[in-house]
């Protein structure tokens, strides 16, 4: 029993079958592709819990080349293969370097772990992202659990629940891990950041993270996002904001004009390019506007203000938009110690000490805005320095505004430079 594939219509000798995360019996498709399979590669514990013929060749999957090598020479010989996996093998699975190898596949589907863990803790999680720090660097996944309000993520020794709850310190989080899903050793269990770090953790596992309410207040009406469970009622948990972004300073709680306007806004918020996995910096975030539209790009984003009165604004703001920012109330640079590293920068007050602090850190990306011209060439020199390449822009926005008797002018707003920074 060999199928078809799909995609090039070709006679398909490997046969690619998930076990279910759930711990469900395998698929009956399983049986008769294994009575005629010439090769059966898996992981040990797969190979172990299907009954493979007796003199069957197998392959346990380690390093994946030696499989890949194997499985080419079977499919060239016409012998039937095997693939045994977790799950669903097509969701973060071996279907994707089986298929980038050239090998023509049938796949037979099983519950995903995911998909178990979620059924197991009795939540819906058809507004989840689902995200992998499996064989990759973990920051994205960990970035997407500071970001969204429900985030699953598939782990890896050395990137699990310890590493994630470890930087998740600081974030209103818990935490659920569900290990070995499927066996008689099966244990979920509902932890904080902070008791994740400190333990240690079976493979394979994974990682369910959920905001707790006063990290995900609903916004207010008409178009609330976040709802019961932590999760997005729009079911799109990174997708762009329904109701856009460079959004009108009334859209703001702000103090004496303190925040960016919309126009240089618009251009801060594109050249620091937020989106799911990256960590943005808000430094002298002021209303927070620029972090907080960051976020409502999928960004995790950590806002710095000394002021404490501009911090209870920052939270006011950050709940009315139902996204996650966390506030870290203290004066720049000293603030910046002992932070995550981030992916890109917004310097929107403070002197040159701090973008000197922000620079050591080596973002990917700073921006600044500067209103003071005898200010731009030093910070020019500065990003320089560090190695940054700059680019910079004078915004000189005119606004309508109404006269009496219904004349129209233009209102002049104050000018504003920006600068980015980016590393080669």
């Amino acid at each position: 029993m060999t199928g078809v594939d799909p995609v090039t219509r070709v006679p398909s000798p490997v046969t690619v079958v998930g076990l279910d995360a759930a711990g469900a019996p395998p698929h009956p498709a399983l049986a008769p592709v294994l009575t005629a399979a010439g090769l059966v590669v898996g992981a040990a514990r797969h190979l172990t819990a299907v009954p493979v013929p007796a003199g069957v060749d197998t392959v346990t999957l380690g390093p994946l080349a030696p499989a890949l090598h194997r499985l080419a020479e079977a499919v060239a010989a016409g012998v039937p293969a095997v693939v045994l996996a977790s799950g669903d093998p097509g969701f973060f699975g071996i279907v994707r370097p089986l298929r980038a190898a050239g090998l023509p596949l049938r796949v037979v589907p099983a519950v995903s772990s995911v998909a178990a863990a979620f059924a197991r803790v009795g939540l819906p999680w058809d507004g989840a992202a689902v995200v992998t720090a499996h064989g990759r660097d973990p920051r994205p996944a960990l970035n997407a659990c500071r970001a969204l309000p429900l985030v699953a993520v598939l782990t890896a020794p050395g990137a699990g629940a310890a590493e994630l709850g470890a930087g998740l310190a600081g974030w209103s989080r818990r935490l659920l891990v569900a290990e070995h899903l499927g066996t008689d050793a099966e244990r979920i269990r509902e932890v904080t950041p902070e008791q994740a770090a400190a333990q240690t953790w079976s493979d394979p596992h994974v990682l369910l993270s959920l905001a707790t309410p006063d990290a995900a207040e609903s916004a207010p009406d008409p178009a609330p996002l976040v709802a019961a469970g932590g999760m997005r009622s729009d079911n799109q948990p990174a997708a762009a904001p329904a109701g856009g972004w460079a959004l009108p300073e009334a859209r703001y709680a702000h103090r004496d004009s303190m925040i960016t306007k919309s126009e240089v806004r618009a251009l801060v918020v594109a050249r620091l390019r937020p989106r799911l996995g990256r960590l943005v910096w808000d430094v002298g975030a002021g209303s927070g506007s620029v972090g907080i539209e960051c976020a409502l790009l999928g960004a995790a984003v950590i806002a710095v203000e000394q002021d404490p009165r501009a911090g209870a604004t920052i939270r006011a703001n950050a709940a009315a938009h139902a996204v996650t920012v966390r506030l870290i109330t203290g004066r720049a640079p000293q603030a910046l110690a002992g932070l995550p590293e981030p992916d890109a920068v917004f310097v929107g007050g403070g002197g040159a000490d701090v973008l000197a602090a922000v620079v050591a850190r080596q973002p990917e990306r700073v921006v600044l805005t500067l209103a003071a011209l005898d200010r731009v060439a030093p910070a020019v020199g500065l990003l320089r320095t560090a190695g940054y390449t700059v680019e910079g822009s004078q915004l000189s926005a005119a606004r309508l505004a109404d006269l009496p008797g219904g004349s129209i002018r233009l209102a002049a707003t104050n000018p504003v430079v920006v600068l980015t920074g980016e590393r080669p």
